[in-house]
Formats: structure tokens, C-alpha cells, sequence
């Protein structure tokens, strides 16, 4: 009689673990999730094998998951060998019509190639795509404002216009779409560099997603930074809205991209620490989550549920360097 009760009380953790992620699979069945693709999670092979599993893992659970990824430190290694200079300007980059080729090259051949790889290896699940593509994406020039000034930063572009068609169908099919963040210019016919964070909280609002999760290198908001390691868990779009200003650069587009995304439809905005394997399994199936959450205005936050307002973690630095696109 000892091995079988030795090889239920082994099991038994799994199926408490199992037990714990039934409601939140229950609530997520079926919905839409965008998720940005960013930070040490495309650089570090272990990490990114992680995300891999966790966004197939999402897709057997019965989810829809969209990933929209940039590729910051790949698009700036790659500038080197090039011998230009990679600038950054309010959180920005900096591209030149040089530039623009090898931002181009790098996402849709690069860096889009081996996540779409990565996913595949589960099945064929991932197809890749750009901006581009069945128009999903259109673009206008985007200056950058500067103390209150509009500055010129090249080849970088502003969403106009979302066509979520061949997304749909994809995702209908039970296809994972990866998109990177490239579009075309219907005004001067131009490919331009766009913000990862920004495509993808504007291709969750045009999917109608129920979560836009955001990987960074830091484990969410600071709610007050130096002097506080205490990560926010949970806020309400304007309570984000007030912080804004006084946000590092870099961290500028996430949480600008989760406040558009929660006040035009999608229900709650996530940044999660994509340092952390399996982040995204931790925050959308446990009890506890983690990284910062934001909520629609109107939303009865319960400091008690998912770690409440300050949850305690250890910070390495204030926010994302911005090298996202």
C-alpha cells in the first residue's frame, strides 16, 4: 500500500496547481489576448523557450493569444555592424531611411523568424507576419515632442489605421499571428518603424482583446521609485494617468499603451516582468499574479486579491530602457 499513497501525495501538488488555474481558464475561454513580446525575454534562449510554451500553453487552454513583438537590442547590434549610431529621443528611436532597412530586415527576418520558430516546434501553430501584411497595420510620420517642442526622428511612425482581417482569420483557424511592428504609409507609400508597445495595445483594442499583457525588464510600476521598492499590483487607468509624467522614459509607451488599450474596450492591461519564466502563465492562472495591472476607470480594486497595491519586489532599475523599436 506505500507506493501507491507515496505516488498520490507526489501528484497532489500538481493537482492542487491545476485546481488553483480552473477559474481563470473558465474566464479566459475563448477571449482574445495581445501580448508584446520585449526586454531580456527575446534575448536569453532559456527565457525565450519559456514564453514559447507559456503562448502555446494559452492557445491549448483554449485562448487566442496575438504576439507583437519589437526587437530593440537585436535592431541595435545590428546598426553597429552597420557603423550607425542607435539614438533614442523621448523613448523613441531615432531611424534614418539607413536605419529604417535594417529595422526592417532584423524584425520581419530575424527576429520574427525564430520566435515563429520557437512557437512551431509545439505544432504548426505561428505564422508570422508584419504591419504590412493584408494592410493590418497603417501609418503617418510621428514626431517626437520634446519640451513641448516637435522633433523629426526620421522613419518612425504613428498607427492610423488597424485592419484586423488577416489577424481573424488566423486566429479562426486556431493560428498564433506574430506581428511585427512595421507599417506602411498610405500617405507617401513608406515603410515606418512603430513603437512596439503602441501597435500592439492598438491591435488589441481593434481584436476586441480581453488582456494586453506587456514583457519588460522590471517587475511592473514603482510606486515610488528610489525611495520605494514596492511594485503597484493593481491601479485604475486615471491613477496611471497622474503617474505619467513622472515615469522614466522608457516605460513612457507601455503604460501610455496600457491606458489607451483599457479605456477603448480591453478589460485589463498587464506589465509583467519577462525576466521571470513563465511570467505569463503566473499572472493570467494564479491567484497571486504578478507585475502591475491596470483597470477601466469605475473598477473596485481589492487590495487583498493578487497582491493588492504594494506588493513587495526587488527592482534592479526604474524602468525599460525603451529599446523595443
Amino acid at each position: 500500500m506505500s507506493e501507491p499513497t507515496a505516488r498520490k501525495h507526489t501528484a497532489l501538488p500538481k493537482a492542487r496547481i491545476l485546481i488553483e488555474a480552473l477559474p481563470w481558464l473558465t474566464r479566459h475561454h475563448g477571449k482574445t489576448v495581445v501580448i508584446k513580446f520585449g526586454g531580456n525575454a527575446m534575448v536569453d534562449d532559456e527565457l525565450k523557450a519559456a514564453f514559447a510554451q507559456d503562448v502555446v500553453f494559452l492557445r491549448h487552454a483554449g485562448l487566442r493569444p496575438v504576439v507583437v513583438h519589437g526587437g530593440g537590442p537585436q535592431i541595435s547590434a545590428q546598426l553597429d555592424r552597420h557603423g550607425l549610431v542607435s539614438e533614442f529621443k523621448a523613448g523613441l528611436r531615432v531611424t534614418t531611411d539607413e536605419a529604417m532597412d535594417v529595422v526592417r530586415m532584423v524584425l520581419a527576418g530575424q527576429v520574427q523568424r525564430e520566435l515563429v520558430g520557437l512557437l512551431n516546434r509545439h505544432g504548426p501553430l505561428a505564422v508570422g507576419m508584419t504591419g504590412e501584411d493584408a494592410h493590418l497595420m497603417s501609418a503617418t510620420k510621428h514626431f517626437a515632442e520634446i519640451d513641448g517642442e516637435q522633433v523629426d526622428i526620421g522613419r518612425v511612425g504613428q498607427i492610423t489605421e488597424i485592419d484586423t482581417g488577416a489577424v481573424q482569420a488566423l486566429l479562426d483557424d486556431g493560428r498564433i499571428p506574430v506581428v511585427s511592428s512595421i507599417a506602411r504609409s498610405a500617405d507617401d507609400g513608406h515603410v515606418y518603424n512603430v513603437n512596439a508597445d503602441t501597435a500592439a495595445a492598438a491591435l488589441a483594442v481593434a481584436l476586441g482583446a480581453e488582456t494586453l499583457v506587456v514583457l519588460t525588464d522590471v517587475e511592473g510600476l514603482y510606486a515610488d521609485w528610489p525611495n520605494s521598492d514596492d511594485v503597484i499590483s493593481k491601479l485604475t487607468a486615471s491613477q496611471l494617468e497622474k503617474l505619467l509624467p513622472e515615469l522614466a522614459s522608457g516605460m513612457v509607451p507601455k503604460m501610455e499603451g496600457c491606458l489607451y488599450a483599457v479605456r477603448h474596450g480591453v478589460t485589463t492591461a498587464r506589465v509583467l516582468d519577462g525576466r521571470v519564466p513563465h511570467a505569463i502563465l503566473l499572472e493570467i492562472f494564479t491567484d497571486e499574479g504578478i507585475g502591475t495591472m491596470v483597470l477601466p476607470d469605475g473598477t473596485v480594486i481589492d487590495q487583498r486579491d493578487k497582491g493588492g497595491m504594494g506588493s513587495k519586489g526587488h527592482q534592479d532599475n526604474q524602468g525599460d530602457k525603451g529599446e523595443d523599436q
